[in-house]
């Protein structure tokens, strides 16, 4: 197996992008990382695209064809895939460049992410995004993301310490970084009284608790670590890849505050990259809700069970943190289209690593991580990268 780096990144601004088309989005993502490569289309090899439902949002379908042919790709027949995990899509399709440059099968590879989510009226999104969940078992009866993880928020608060400040600081602390990101889709500065006094969604969560509905794409390119340099002066290695699955269902889990799927997927990162938690600089993880947020830090390892409200409300997940998380925003802030947020999670990671980060870069960065999740933790991805 070949070590792999990426050599190019790119990132639309994310919001409600009611002047750009689907094919608009992913077109300029991949300019922007070809761009960064100071790479020409010619070489690319392959392509793996995110989307989660691009056939509901836009009633499109045959999304990797598309994406070549819009590339101007498609007359030099370069493979093109769509992968699918619901919001993890993003990060698996990282993860199949990543495994397809290891294998020696293709040098230079897209991996790409893109949704479009606004052209549908909010209930036919969120009916779209209960697809991630189990249609028969949860989605038939009712139950909606947002109400799924309250029961998870529910669950947790019932069994550890954490009060309803605490959670309301995870967003505070995520707009906070959205403000100093100049792709974000909310770029202001919000308070605790903010989320509180917020619309409530489904209790515990509020409409401040809850990712927004994002339009947004972003491209990463990699190649084999030992030729990355023909193409940059900062090449950044990948570490480690890894992923794991569980129940789709939150009833069938052993514990619903507790994603099993994240905690497998951090060893098999972690042993794979032969680093620990203390080398870890910063780290974005999955906060489509702010409880994910707190299960996530958790179950990565970064604190201990039942800790993390109170290692949120000491500052440590801040930009001058122990362990700064979300420094782009995350979902929250950032914003969540939801095939794009594993590919933009890496691109915020890689501009930590080059210093590029402007006003939330964390001084020093040389190792960061990426955690993606599909649903309610039925996919998770995690990936290490660090600077040369």
């Amino acid at each position: 197996m070949r070590d792999v780096a990426i050599i190019g990144v790119g990132c639309t601004t994310f919001g409600e992008k009611w002047g750009s088309s689907f094919q608009d989005l992913f077109v300029e993502a991949g300019a922007l990382a070809l761009e960064d490569a100071q790479l020409s289309g010619e070489k690319i090899d392959a392509m793996y695209v995110g989307n989660m439902s691009a056939g509901r949002f836009i009633e499109q379908e045959h999304i990797g064809a598309l994406i070549a042919d819009y590339a101007g790709l498609a007359t030099r027949h370069i493979p093109s895939t769509r992968v699918e995990a619901a919001c993890a899509s993003g990060g698996l399709a990282f993860r199949q460049a990543i495994i397809a440059v290891a294998s020696g099968m293709e040098d230079i590879v897209v991996a790409a992410g893109v949704e479009k989510m606004t052209d549908v009226e909010p209930g036919a999104s969120t009916d779209t995004l209960t697809g991630a969940a189990d249609r028969e078992w949860e989605g038939f009866m009712g139950a909606t993301f947002p109400g799924l993880y309250a029961m998870i928020a529910t669950d947790y608060m019932h069994r550890y310490p954490l009060t309803r400040e605490q959670l309301a600081l995870v967003a505070v602390k995520n707009h906070y970084n959205g403000a100093r990101n100049p792709i974000a889709q909310f770029q202001q500065e919000i308070t605790v009284d903010t989320v509180l006094k917020s619309t409530m969604v489904a209790e515990p969560l509020r409409l401040f608790d809850c990712s927004p509905i994002t339009d947004g794409a972003a491209a990463v390119i990699v190649a084999p670590l030992e030729r990355a340099r023909e193409f940059t002066d900062t090449p950044i290695k990948v570490l480690a890849s890894a992923q794991a699955s569980d129940t789709i269902t939150l009833h069938d889990r052993r514990d619903i505050s507790t994603l099993d799927a994240t905690i497998a997927a951090r060893e098999r990162a972690f042993k794979i990259a032969r680093v620990t938690h203390k080398d870890i600089d910063l780290v974005e993880v999955h906060d489509c809700f702010t409880i994910a947020e707190i299960c996530a830090i958790e179950d990565l390892g970064f604190c201990k069970k039942g800790g993390a409200g109170k290692f949120t409300a000491d500052g440590e997940t801040a930009l001058g943190g122990k362990i700064p998380v979300n420094t782009s925003g995350g979902l929250k802030a950032c914003g969540h289209p939801v095939g794009a947020t594993g590919i933009k999670q890496v691109f915020e990671v890689v501009q930590q690593l080059r210093g590029e980060a402007g006003k939330r870069q964390i001084d020093g960065a040389t190792i960061g991580m990426t955690h993606n999740v599909g649903g309610t933790g039925g996919t998770v991805a995690v990936h290490i990268m660090g600077v040369l």
